[in-house]
């Protein structure tokens, strides 16, 4: 083992750590006593090489032995797991606040800035279902981890869970075309593009009535693209709140498969699915609290297509962080190993960040 070169690749990462971080680890309760591991970076060099490398406890406390980090047994770390919650949770926080500002890669000419909101599952080990949730959001201008929470299973999906600011353009799927998500992002002074989802979403024309969606979706000819404006009603006070629906038809394929993919559901479920559900499965539908000022009906529906962004950090994080199954079932370790690897993502994407720019001599003035 090459001790020198590990320690040489510690430091220039240690570069990215947010300021503070070691005092924190004494103030968060993560290091209470100077036994055995006695300082702050050694504990988190050895949550890194169990979480990073996804080695089981034992494993990596007998290489950090070999390193010559620490000396402790696997029950040990998976204390220090536990005791280490609220320490790693600051970290992975102040990691986002403290990265550099990429507005240079702004792509939008409107200066919005694009954010695409999703989440994700993950299991316990032994678990047939999902256990925990992980709400995202990926910043698609800077490429990067924008705001993650991490809750139960039955916390379910919403945009209350991001804090939203004047300028944001929030894209998100159909599991959030709510009027409670959608007034909270305009509440913010933000926007929203979101999939329309008939079922969640009633519309209403100006006067308070229902639009009949389908009416209009059926004029619509090949490879044209509908745009027309409809209402939804505020979800306390009931008062009109004026939207857009954007529309575009789909092949015969693409129609066939999304219709199959509705049977096959309402089959799981042991239902039948409602007819306007296998018409409306014949579109792209989306809807925009977005003026046509702003975006023409064709610059919305292309401009949601790079939703599908979150899905592959998604891939990325499962398949190369292995975040998709917990290792063990006890809360606070299972937080801390989320947070753990939330850290390790962040961290590879500064160390991307920095390869973009990187010069001859090998490190950034």
């Amino acid at each position: 083992m090459d001790t020198n070169l590990i320690h040489d690749e510690w430091e220039y990462l240690k570069r990215f750590f947010p300021e503070g971080w070691e005092i924190q680890a004494f103030k968060l309760g993560a290091i209470k006593r100077r036994r055995k591991i006695d300082s702050p970076e050694k504990l988190l060099r050895l949550i890194l090489i169990h979480i990073g490398e996804g080695i089981s406890r034992r494993t990596a406390v007998t290489y950090a032995r070999q390193a010559g980090i620490c000396d402790i047994n696997d029950v040990a770390l998976l204390h220090r797991l536990k005791v280490s919650v609220e320490w790693l949770r600051w970290f992975s926080s102040q990691l986002l606040l403290s990265r550099p500002d990429n507005s240079w890669k702004d792509f939008l000419p409107r200066k919005f800035r694009l954010r695409l909101v999703d989440a994700t599952t993950v299991s316990e080990p032994g678990s047939t279902g999902s256990d925990w949730r992980i709400h995202y959001c990926y910043q698609l201008n800077s490429l990067s981890c924008d705001t993650f929470k991490v809750t139960d299973y039955h916390t379910g999906e919403s945009l209350e869970h991001f804090p939203i600011e004047s300028g944001d353009l929030i894209l998100a799927d159909r599991g959030y075309c709510r009027r409670k998500d959608i007034c909270y992002v305009l509440e913010s002074q933000g926007d929203a593009l979101i999939r329309f989802n008939y079922s969640s979403l009633p519309l209403k024309d100006k006067h308070g009535k229902p639009w009949p969606g389908l009416e209009y979706l059926r004029q619509l000819q090949d490879g044209e693209a509908g745009d027309w404006d409809v209402w939804i009603k505020h979800p306390v006070d009931s008062h009109l709140i004026k939207g857009r629906l954007c529309a575009l038809g789909k092949t015969k394929a693409a129609t066939e498969k999304a219709r199959r993919r509705v049977i096959k559901e309402a089959g799981r479920r042991q239902k039948h699915p409602r007819p306007e559900t296998l018409e409306y499965a014949g579109y792209i539908i989306i809807f925009t609290t977005l003026s046509r000022h702003q975006f023409s009906a064709v610059e919305l529906l292309t401009l949601y297509r790079v939703r599908w962004q979150i899905e592959n950090v998604f891939k990325r994080l499962k398949g190369i962080l292995e975040l998709g199954h917990l290792p063990n079932t006890l809360e606070e370790s299972c937080l801390s190993w989320f947070y753990g690897k939330m850290i390790i993502a962040l961290l590879v994407e500064c160390l991307y960040r920095e390869a973009e720019t990187i010069s001859p001599w090998g490190y950034p003035i």
